[in-house]
C-alpha cells in the first residue's frame, strides 16, 4: 500500500494570506507595501514572530533580507533555502511575493506538523526591495547578494521623498551583518504567481520554470525646438513628438518581423515642455525588449542603434542611451525535474515555461541551484489590486514545493 503523501493545510495557508494582506491593505483589496516602509516594517516584524513560534532563528544580512532557519539533523550541511519578497508595489496585489515566503511558511509548519526531522536545514527568506517601487533597481538586495549590483551605489538610491535607501536601512531595525548573507544552499526555490494569462487560458495548475528571459532596456531622446503652436507653419516646425511618433512606428515595424515570442514595451515617456500652446522641444522615452534568445535581443540592439541621428523632415536631433540589460537565465536541470515529478506525484497539470518577469531567483541561480513554479493568476491581472488566484491554486503549488523540499531534506 502507496505511503500517503503528506500535504500542507489549505486553509491554514489562506487564513496566513489574508492575515498577511492586512498589512498595508488598501480600499480595493489590494496592497501598498514598499520596500522598508512602515507597513513593510510591520509585516516583518510579524513574519519574524511567526516564525519563531515555531523554533526558527530569524537573522537578517546588511541589506535587510531575512533569513529563518529551522535546523536539521546536520547543520553543517548545505540548507534548503524557500522565499521571495514581502514588499510590493503601489496598489498592488496581496499574492505578489507574500505568496512564495508564505510558502516557506506552510512548508515549515507542515514539517513539525508531521513530526519529520530535516536532515539538513529549512531556511525561509524574505528578500528585500525585490519590486523597486520606492527604491530602484528592482530585484536590488539579491542584486548585491549575488554581485551583480555594487552595494555602494544601491545604498544611494533615492525614493521620491528624497529619502536614501542607506538612511531607510538603518531606521528598519532589520540592517544586519554581511555574514548573515545567503552564501551556500543545496538549493534555493521560489514559488510565484504567473503574473500572465498562459496557465488560466490552458486550465494548468502549475507552471514549473525553466528560467527567466533576458531583456535590454534603452533611454531613446529627441530633440526639436520649441514654438509657438498658432503662429509656427508646420513644413517649419521641429517638432519633438512628431519626430517620436515616426520613430516608434519605425521601430515597432521592424521588431514586428524578429520573432513573435519578443515583447516589447515603451512604458516612460517625457515630454517637454507639456503644455498644450506650445511645440514640444524634447521627449524622452524608454523602450525595453524581451527575449530568451540572446540573438534576438542583440538584434534589437541593432534597430535602436540603427535609428537615424535626425528624423527626417523633423529635423529633430535623436540619441539612444543604453541603460542595463540582463541576459537569460536558466534554472538547474535537477531541481527542474524534481518539480516537475512532485506536480505528477499529487496530480497536478504543468507546463515548462519561461519568465518574462524578473525575480529573485535569476539573480540567486547565479551561485546556487535554483528553480521556481508558478500558479495561476486571474485573469493574468498582477500588481494590481485586481491581482487574484484560486485559494486551490494557491494550495496546490504549495503542495508541488513541498514534495521537493521533502525530497532534499530527508535521510
Amino acid at each position: 500500500m502507496e505511503k500517503q503523501k503528506v500535504l500542507i493545510n489549505g486553509e491554514r495557508l489562506k487564513n496566513t494570506v489574508e492575515e498577511f494582506a492586512d498589512f498595508g491593505s488598501t480600499k480595493n483589496n489590494g496592497v501598498t507595501r514598499l520596500a522598508l516602509s512602515d507597513m513593510d516594517i510591520k509585516v516583518r516584524r510579524h513574519f519574524q514572530s511567526e516564525c519563531e513560534k515555531l523554533g526558527m532563528t530569524v537573522v537578517s544580512d546588511d541589506m535587510a533580507n531575512m533569513y529563518a532557519t529551522l535546523p536539521g539533523i546536520d547543520n553543517d550541511k548545505s540548507p534548503v533555502v524557500v522565499g521571495s519578497h514581502l514588499d510590493s508595489v503601489k496598489k498592488g496585489g496581496r499574492f505578489d511575493g507574500v505568496l512564495g515566503v508564505l510558502t516557506g511558511l506552510e512548508i515549515v509548519r507542515t514539517v513539525i506538523d508531521n513530526g519529520i526531522k530535516p536532515q539538513v536545514p529549512i531556511v525561509v527568506t524574505n528578500i528585500t526591495n525585490e519590486e523597486g517601487a520606492r527604491f530602484e533597481p528592482a530585484m536590488m538586495s539579491s542584486g548585491v547578494i549575488s554581485g551583480k549590483f555594487d552595494k555602494s551605489t544601491m545604498l544611494q538610491s533615492m525614493d521620491e521623498d528624497g529619502v536614501t535607501f542607506e538612511e531607510a536601512l538603518k531606521n528598519s531595525g532589520f540592517s544586519g551583518k554581511e555574514d548573515n548573507r545567503l552564501k551556500d544552499a543545496a538549493a534555493f526555490l521560489e514559488l510565484h504567481i504567473e503574473q500572465g494569462p498562459v496557465l488560466e487560458s490552458e486550465s494548468l495548475n502549475i507552471g514549473v520554470v525553466e528560467g527567466v528571459v533576458g531583456m535590454v532596456n534603452y533611454e531613446i531622446e529627441v530633440t526639436g525646438d520649441s514654438d509657438h503652436a498658432g503662429t509656427t507653419p508646420m513644413p517649419m516646425r521641429k517638432d519633438a513628438l512628431f519626430a517620436t511618433n515616426n520613430l516608434i512606428t519605425e521601430i515597432r515595424e521592424k521588431m514586428n518581423k524578429l520573432d513573435d515570442k519578443l515583447v516589447y514595451t515603451i512604458g516612460r515617456m517625457n515630454v517637454t515642455p507639456n503644455i498644450h500652446t506650445v511645440i514640444p522641444n524634447k521627449v524622452v522615452f524608454t523602450l525595453e525588449a524581451r527575449h530568451q534568445d540572446a540573438k534576438i535581443i542583440r538584434q534589437v540592439e541593432e534597430i535602436i542603434q540603427g535609428l537615424p541621428e535626425s528624423s527626417g523632415k523633423e529635423k529633430c536631433d535623436v540619441k539612444t542611451a543604453k541603460q542595463w540589460d540582463r541576459n537569460t537565465v536558466w534554472f538547474d536541470e535537477k531541481l527542474v525535474n524534481s518539480l516537475e515529478q512532485s506536480a505528477t506525484n499529487i496530480g497536478c497539470s504543468y507546463k515548462q515555461m519561461v519568465s518574462g518577469a524578473g525575480h529573485d531567483a535569476q539573480f540567486i541561480a547565479t551561485y546556487i541551484p535554483t528553480a521556481m513554479i508558478f500558479v495561476p493568476s486571474i485573469n493574468g491581472k498582477s500588481h494590481s489590486e485586481d491581482e487574484l488566484t484560486h485559494w486551490e491554486d494557491c494550495e496546490n503549488g504549495v503542495n508541488v514545493m513541498l514534495q521537493t523540499v521533502l525530497d532534499l531534506v530527508k535521510n
